[in-house]
């Protein structure tokens, strides 16, 4: 695959349709069927800019059945209108479980939020993601707090359509801002969990130093997505995305999911999302087989 973007970089080709996630459904350790298991379209992205629907066909005959979208512009999905889009993804025998938003430095409007509701509510999704800060708002507390404020607004106006919505975090949040760190102290104290789940991404958690089954234990119940993303190696805590490129199939590094998944009824989890934001081998194809090979038979057995 050419032309690889950076996650923020993505967010800015957003417009133009592009993005998703794997995810896997409803798995519990003591569970003897595997969950159906889906794909995180951004781990595609160039692939699903030149060709949706052959690319979601791929996708399906690799073994997915969940997606979580990302690629949501102007009332569209990866350009598609709703009812299109559902057509596709169902005919293909997947389901559309949960999309990743656009993220303003100003923040989401209530009149954008419901707008937004209101569309996805057309793919009949459950969840709704923020899934990225701008980094200009990452400057302040007070600006964490600000988001904070909105996305519990925004979080009500999904649950009048029936949508839960959710926070997917980075290493960023994990850093220290005028003496706090936003993830513990503004994230996990503010937002509304009724309101707001989190998508806890296992990658980006681990690179900041963090241990995601700590977080669980301190935050029961909080954890309805997990971000199943795989690392070739272990570094010492940092708090930037830029450059980052050690991103591995799932079970094909050094991340320990096992011991994590054995956490995942105190988190509440509901869904797995596998996703890899670079192909080492620039074979995001093989990566996802990789991953959905790995999981069924070394990780959720």
């Amino acid at each position: 695959m050419g032309n690889l973007h950076s996650r923020r970089d993505f967010m800015k080709l957003a417009a133009a349709g592009t993005l998703g996630a794997v995810v896997l459904s409803n798995y519990s350790c003591k569970k003897q069927l595997l969950p159906g298991i889906g794909i995180q379209l951004y781990t595609i992205r160039d692939a699903m800019m030149a060709d949706p629907a052959g690319s979601l066909k791929r996708v399906a005959d690799t073994g997915y059945k969940y997606l979580e979208l990302a690629g949501y512009a102007d009332g569209r999905f990866y350009g598609y209108e709703p009812a299109e889009f559902k057509k596709l993804v169902n005919d293909l025998g997947m389901e559309i479980l949960s999309s990743h938003t656009q993220v303003e430095a100003e923040g989401i409007t209530l009149e954008n939020a419901t707008k937004m509701a209101e569309d996805h509510a057309r793919l009949e999704v459950r969840y709704c993601i923020q899934p990225w800060v701008v980094e200009e708002a990452r400057t302040t507390i007070a600006s964490y707090q600000k988001m904070a404020a909105d996305w519990n607004q925004v979080g009500q106006i999904m649950k009048d359509y029936g949508i839960k919505f959710g926070y997917h975090n980075h290493n960023f949040e994990f850093d220290t801002v005028e003496g706090m760190i936003p993830y513990f102290d503004v994230f996990m104290a503010e937002l509304d969990k009724d309101l707001v789940t989190m998508e806890i991404d296992i990658f980006w958690t681990i690179k900041a130093g963090q241990d995601p089954v700590e977080i669980i234990n301190r935050y029961p119940g909080r954890f309805e997505l997990f971000h199943m993303k795989d690392m070739f190696t272990e570094e010492p805590p940092f708090f930037t995305t830029d450059g980052v490129r050690d991103f591995a199939p799932v079970g094909a590094g050094v991340i320990d999911f096992k011991r994590i998944l054995a956490a995942s009824e105190t988190a509440g989890m509901k869904y797995m999302i596998v996703e890899q934001d670079l192909s080492r081998d620039n074979d995001p194809f093989r990566d996802i087989q990789t991953s959905i090979t790995n999981l069924q038979t070394k990780i959720l057995v």
